[in-house]
């Protein structure tokens, strides 16, 4: 046999052989491919598909797993529960209409309720300790919330209890309750569209959802999950509690590029409420949220305010914050407990907030002052850094008496506000290169804190009857590097008969009419370190 013939054997052979290859791997990916009419569904919307649905899932978890496949086409269905190693894919044209009969949530299961663990209706997409699950394409869910949102808000204390309620108190005699359980009592809880609960290596990708009953996305004591380029549209209007994505006591989130319109909060990072919380004591850790857009909301990212397992090391970065009520919000109150600290908030736009760009509210709730304890939640090591904006107001900071905010800083604001910076019940705040122009009052307004920075902190806009800096009773307090803009009338007012420590340096005051206004109940001197002109 010939050189050349002997060549062209053994390339026919390796053709051959990749050829066989590649028919394998076709073979084994069709295997693992569970397309949902082979199961009896119809893709006409013409029957309840929640049967063939679950049997496509038995089917592939008989072969170790594999991926329910829904090609183009309108699907009317019930809860889908998944299990370990299922992948559920709507395909670009496919759409889940998810039914609005109650019954159709029957059995209840193991859920939880902001915050509190209960037995109640099945979650639309429901896992419950399992591993290595997806919900993925680029197709559209509808949870066809209506039905569940009129029910909640046509409900009357006092009024004849349904059958679902009496279920409800049947299954949850021994619940643990929240300080305030009038919810619980209640026992009409509308299931989140998405809950997993106990899970891990989770991916939720691509798909658009719309019209969820309550909370959307709702990932519950679950590690390693990725929710990634998914769009969520809820109504602004009359669709309460349609929060778009709540990670809750979950370890290892990465939240992208995901665009954001609901009937509440967009994001929110939570971990159990109250004495359930508590109980629990599961916190939510390790959570990136980038790159993405969010529009209609009562909050662009909101921490709380169920919050008592512990909230830390959250990253919020790159985002665009277009029309919510608030930007970033980190609330809670008295009978919370927990910690939320080690908080990074950096590159963010926000546009027509219609509140305040950033809040840390530990008196969410109306309470009155008690003694330190389990139940006393906290505030700490939060920084804000690159935020611009057009809000209502930059920010609201409020502690508590026993138990002020502490650590926050931020560096490197440039906001358009009605009002400015109100910090209450805080120790060691830092400002650091912020420019703030307000159409009322002062650029910053400080009261009871203690341990107080400002660098670099100007106006554009300064306004006649009104100072760039506003501090009462506040303690150690060093101003520096301060250039304010021509047309300031007062730079510093100080007042309050508990201010005292305060210093100045490096300052170019030439441009203000009045640099420091000490008023009378202000006794302490000021103290001049150097440089002030």
């Amino acid at each position: 046999m010939t050189k050349r013939k002997k060549k062209k054997m053994k390339y026919t052979l390796r053709s051959l052989i990749v050829l066989l290859i590649t028919c394998f791997s076709i073979s084994a990916n069709a295997q693992n491919y569970y397309n949902v009419l082979s199961y009896g569904a119809k893709n006409d919307s013409s029957k309840l598909a929640t049967t063939a649905i679950k049997n496509a899932i038995d089917a592939a978890v008989k072969k170790g797993g594999g991926t329910i496949y829904f090609p183009a086409g309108k699907y009317l269905t019930g809860p889908i529960h998944l299990k370990s190693n299922i992948t559920i894919l709507i395909d670009a044209g496919a759409e889940l209409h998810f039914s609005d009969d109650f019954d159709q949530y029957l059995p209840m299961v193991k859920s939880r309720y902001e915050g509190v663990d209960v037995t109640s209706f099945s979650p639309l997409f429901y896992a419950y300790k399992v591993e290595n699950i997806a919900i993925k394409g680029r197709g559209l869910i509808d949870g066809h919330g209506k039905k569940w949102w009129d029910f909640v808000e046509g409900y009357k204390e006092g009024q004849a209890r349904s059958k679902w309620q009496l279920k409800f108190d049947e299954l949850n005699k021994d619940i643990l309750l929240p300080d305030d359980p009038k919810q619980m009592k209640r026992g009409f809880l509308r299931p989140p569209f998405i809950q997993f609960m106990y899970s891990k290596n989770i991916l939720i990708e691509g798909i658009t959802i719309r019209n969820s009953p309550f909370w959307t996305v709702n990932p519950e004591f679950c590690e390693n999950v990725k929710v990634h380029a998914v769009t969520i549209f809820n109504p602004h209007k009359n669709a309460p509690n349609t929060d778009g994505i709540n990670p809750e006591s979950c370890k290892n989130v990465h939240i992208s590029d995901c665009h954001i319109s609901v009937g509440d909060d967009c994001i929110t990072i939570k971990s159990g409420k109250d004495g359930p919380g508590r109980k629990m004591a599961t916190p939510a850790e390790n959570h990136t949220i980038t790159n993405c857009t969010m529009l209609s909301g009562h909050g662009g990212v909101v921490i709380g305010s169920e919050m008592s397992g512990d909230v830390r090391k959250i990253t919020i970065s790159n985002c665009v914050f277009d029309g919510t009520d608030r930007g970033i919000r980190i609330k809670s109150a008295r009978g919370r407990g927990g910690i939320v600290e080690e908080i990074r908030v950096s590159n963010i736009v926000m546009k027509n907030i219609r509140e305040q760009a950033i809040v840390l509210d530990l008196q969410y709730a109306k309470t009155t002052v008690e003694p330190v304890s389990e139940r006393t939640p906290r505030f700490r090591n939060i920084h804000f850094s690159n935020i611009t904006g057009q809000v209502n107001q930059a920010a609201y900071l409020n502690g508590l008496e026993e138990m002020p905010i502490e650590n926050i800083t931020f560096s490197d604001i440039n906001l358009d506000a009605k009002s400015g910076f109100n910090i209450s019940n805080s120790n060691r705040i830092e400002f650091h290169n912020v420019q703030i122009n307000t159409e009322i009052g002062a650029g910053v307004i400080a009261s009871k804190v203690n341990f107080l920075t400002l660098d670099n902190v100007k106006s554009y806009t300064p306004l006649a009857n009104s100072p760039i800096l506003d501090l009462r009773n506040v303690n150690d307090a060093f101003i520096y590097n301060a250039n304010p803009f021509v047309g300031t009338t007062t730079y510093l007012r100080l007042s309050g008969a508990e201010t005292k420590n305060i210093s100045i340096g490096n300052n170019n005051f030439r441009n203000a009419k009045t640099s420091v206004k000490k008023e009378a109940e202000v006794k302490e001197e000021i103290t001049i370190i150097s440089g002030d002109k």
